[in-house]
């Protein structure tokens, strides 16, 4: 049975008791059917998300399971992994998390590993199969192929006039998101400040320390930045003040904009915060509490 057909008879039963019996009967059954409501409604949105499997002649989905035979490390994690919850649709749908990625393995089990899964993230053309099938060109870029399949938005975002330089080849989608174990983001799960760690493995000299932090670096670099790709300069998220603005309280007063409680009437018109020469330090001073230099 069901979710669906399940909290519809749950109901039903409930509008029995609704109306008969005592009122400590009613409390009673109330809050057990508050209860079973929850764990019907838990299970029926907690379902493993769907992906559509590519198609490869002549291979087939063996499932993750037949994975652990040779990569029992991975396969440990990846139960932990955000890309497990990955399976087919259908009646018999398999756990395909490990070839939702890699492709359909049953030419690479059958063989010992002498054959490439078709996606083997390696460039070049993968070895000869002697098993009927000829298996796909890995490109050059293939991570990124294999990933854009699933992720057609972060794709197009790559294609901004500003964006990491995935696309050239210099950025692998590996070096921040891990997609064997744990959270697919390498700094880890919800924590910003983790999050930032991954950010300044590369971009070590906004890290600091500095005596006066900018606090949008506890927030997380997101905040103001756009990881992908964006059609502003620096991937900023806006172009001008306005993305100062989100956070820094403003107010109008006899025709003046004072912010931080000093007027910028004339000094919003010479450019953004940082390029009009005021606030340089975005990400944080050793000097100036506002971050001028």
């Amino acid at each position: 049975m069901n979710a669906r057909k399940s909290i519809a008879m749950i109901m039903r039963n409930f509008r029995k008791f609704a109306t008969r019996g005592p009122r400590w009967m009613r409390g009673l059954a109330l809050a057990a059917v508050s209860a079973v409501l929850l764990v019907a409604i838990s299970c029926a949105t907690v379902s493993r998300s769907v992906v559509e499997l590519p198609n490869v002649p002549g291979a087939k989905y063996i499932g993750s399971k037949e994975c652990e035979q040779c990569h029992d490390q991975i396969y440990k994690g990846f139960a932990t992994a955000d890309h497990a919850r990955l399976i087919a649709q259908g009646t018999n749908a398999l756990n395909a998390g490990c070839e939702s990625c890699h492709g359909p393995c049953s030419l690479h089990s059958d063989s010992g590993g002498e054959v490439l899964p078709p996606y083997s993230f390696k460039s070049g053309r993968p070895k000869s199969s002697s098993f009927g099938a000829r298996l796909t060109v890995a490109s050059p870029r293939a991570t990124e192929m294999v990933c854009f399949q699933c992720h057609a938005e972060v794709r197009g975002q790559f294609g901004l006039p500003n964006h990491h330089p995935v696309t050239e080849d210099k950025l692998s989608c590996t070096e921040c998101h891990s997609p064997h174990k744990g959270s697919i983001h390498e700094g880890g799960g919800t924590s910003m400040l983790s999050l930032n760690d991954n950010c300044f493995r590369c971009h070590q000299a906004q890290k600091g320390p500095f005596v006066f932090q900018h606090e949008a670096l506890h927030e997380g670099c997101t905040v103001c930045h756009s990881p992908h790709g964006s059609v502003n300069a620096k991937l900023l998220t806006e172009r001008n003040a306005n993305l100062c603005l989100k956070c820094h309280f403003q107010q109008v007063s006899g025709g003046q904009l004072f912010i931080g409680g000093s007027d910028h009437t004339l000094r919003v018109q010479q450019g953004t915060c940082w390029t009009a020469g005021c606030h340089e330090a975005v990400h944080g001073s050793r000097v100036s509490p506002a971050l001028r230099f």
